[in-house]
């Protein structure tokens, strides 16, 4: 497995993103763990959750501590296996979200999900959304103090702009690590923000990284060039997807989502397809 950098981590290049196993439509436990122990076994090193993966709103914190049961399961922990999870992004249990990114509550949303990973110290803690009643300020001081404390040993954010992006490296003394925002194939609006990172030295976390393929059946003229150069490597669209985004900066490290472990097998595939130069500006256009 290729590896890539967050912060001072050495991550595999492509993370399981555990959201599809614990909201709607999500699949019974035994399958989730052999999920993320299929992830494991293929060489991943970073798994992305959030305390809002949930379905009901009496199971908040689903995935973390599914995550948690898994990597007991499997003899991992912490220390080899990255989990980054995220807090300011809530689900009241009706298929809805809603946003609180207040000091206090985030500093109880870490404290619950540390007890939910059965941690000292969350590897990767990242403020999930801005707040607009919240001066940002004062939502990411709060992510600066839980790092200061020892609560987490790095700092990242989610669904930020260029202008986030500096303002949050500032408040954080120049320890932010990521910033994980939707990027795809259907969603190439957070390019401004990719580029920033790579300026910066920051990991890029693409969420839904496979938007615009995951429906193979579906793929406008824009994205049929992925269709076919996976087909003319002998591969799925998913890997050419995911190769594609590794290919245009070195900080990017896509997330796709997984509640199968044939599917994460196969993104995990993705690391080791080269894509020629001709190759990436097609799929760029």
């Amino acid at each position: 497995m290729q590896q890539r950098t967050i912060g001072d981590r050495t991550v595999s290049a492509i993370g399981l993103g555990g959201m599809p196993m614990s909201i709607e439509g999500r699949p019974d436990e035994d399958r989730s763990i052999a999920t993320i122990h299929a992830a494991l076994d293929v060489g991943i090193t970073l798994i992305d959750t959030a305390d809002s993966y949930h379905r009901d709103p009496t199971d908040v914190g689903h995935n973390e501590l599914l995550i948690a049961k898994a990597l007991r399961l499997a003899g991992r922990s912490a220390d080899d296996v990255l989990v980054a999870t995220k807090g300011g992004h809530r689900r009241p249990g009706d298929g809805s979200w809603y946003v609180q990114g207040d000091p206090d509550y985030l500093k109880k949303a870490c404290e619950a999900s540390l007890q939910r990973l059965d941690v000292e110290a969350i590897g990767l803690y990242q403020f999930h959304r801005p707040d607009p009643a919240v001066p940002y300020a004062d939502s990411v001081g709060a992510i600066r103090d839980l790092l200061d404390e020892g609560k987490i040993q790095m700092a990242g954010i989610s669904n930020a702009n260029p202008e986030q992006i500096r303002e949050a490296q500032e408040i954080l003394g120049g320890r932010l690590v990521s910033v994980q925002n939707q990027f795809s194939p259907a969603f190439r609006s957070s390019e401004p923000e990719l580029e920033l990172c790579a300026e910066l030295d920051i990991a890029f976390l693409p969420w839904s990284p496979l938007g615009g393929i995951a429906r193979a059946g579906e793929l406008g003229e824009r994205h049929a060039a992925f269709a076919e150069v996976a087909a003319e490597r002998g591969v799925s669209p998913y890997q050419v997807c995911l190769a594609w985004e590794l290919a245009l900066e070195s900080v990017v490290v896509p997330i796709p989502g997984a509640s199968r472990p044939e599917s994460i097998r196969d993104s995990a595939a993705a690391a080791e397809l080269a894509l020629t130069p001709e190759e990436i500006a097609r799929l760029s256009a």
